[in-house]
């Protein structure tokens, strides 16, 4: 059961993490909280700034994460939503742990994609995906509308992180009109004489009363199982994809794996990942 959400509020205007993540809360029922950051000014030690530039700074930047959390209240008092509300202020380099962090305290985090230019959330995606043991849904820029689960496809290879992330879409998928297992054929896919492809995870959804419920296969190479999947779920007018988030953390370094690094970069519909 999904019963509380968090979501990291943008600085500008237009956010479609936080409209999204009001959909969700509003479908499913659940506590809403909205997170904005101030982030504390951090220079290198040979260099001096006066005091009072770096209290202007500041200043801002706790401005922005106010005009954010106002923003937020206002949106989600509409929805009626159950709903609070967080400043944090960390320095950039720390806050994607800080968020991570806090997200173990919630049953799933919804984050906005990069933007080129704009917002620069990878980090942030990255560290909520590998190090806070819960499921985050990450919102395209592009994103207009709040959830919609007419038809969702769930990316499936029998690996532990597929494997997570269909039970952890388990909430969402119940409540889904059609669900479709799609399976990418490539040169690495293994074969199991033992079992008809997908077959048995279509069991085990069955009987936690997913409906609908389709088995669809597609061919591709492995350079381009980004591009299979997405022109799928385009050719199918899915509205979100579900799939395990490949990474590991090496020393302080978060490597994703090569389709995860590319579906985030190139989403065209909201994506629940988890690890």
């Amino acid at each position: 059961m999904i019963k509380d959400v968090i979501v990291k509020l943008e600085q500008q205007a237009r956010d479609p993490a936080r409209d999204f993540a009001i959909s969700v809360a509003r479908t499913l029922g659940a506590h809403l909280a909205g997170v904005a950051f101030a982030f504390v000014p951090e220079f290198p030690g040979y260099q001096q700034f006066p005091r009072d530039v770096l209290t202007e700074i500041m200043a801002h930047s706790e401005n922005a994460a106010q005009a954010a959390i106002d923003r937020f209240d206002d949106a989600a008092r509409q929805s009626e939503i159950s709903r609070e509300h967080r400043t944090l202020k960390a320095r950039e380099v720390d806050a994607p742990s800080v968020l991570a962090s806090l997200a173990r305290r919630f049953d799933l985090s919804v984050l906005m994609q990069s933007e080129p230019n704009v917002v620069d959330n990878d980090d942030m995606i990255e560290a909520s995906l590998l190090e806070s043991g819960r499921p985050l849904v990450v919102v395209p820029y592009i994103q207009r509308e709040g959830l919609r689960l007419d038809r969702v496809v769930c990316c499936w290879d029998g690996s532990r992180a597929a494997t997570r992330a269909i039970n952890d879409a388990l909430p969402l998928l119940v409540r889904a009109g059609t669900v479709e297992l799609l399976i990418v054929l490539s040169e690495k896919t293994s074969s199991d004489e033992h079992e008809i492809r997908g077959i048995e995870i279509a069991k085990h959804l069955a009987r936690h009363d997913v409906k609908q419920l389709q088995i669809q296969t597609t061919s591709a190479a492995d350079v381009d199982v980004t591009g299979a999947i997405l022109s799928y779920v385009a050719d199918r007018s899915a509205k979100l994809i579900v799939m395990g988030g490949y990474g590991h953390s090496r020393l302080r370094e978060i490597i994703l794996g090569g389709v995860t690094r590319d579906i985030l970069k190139s989403m065209t519909v909201p994506i629940l990942m988890s690890h």
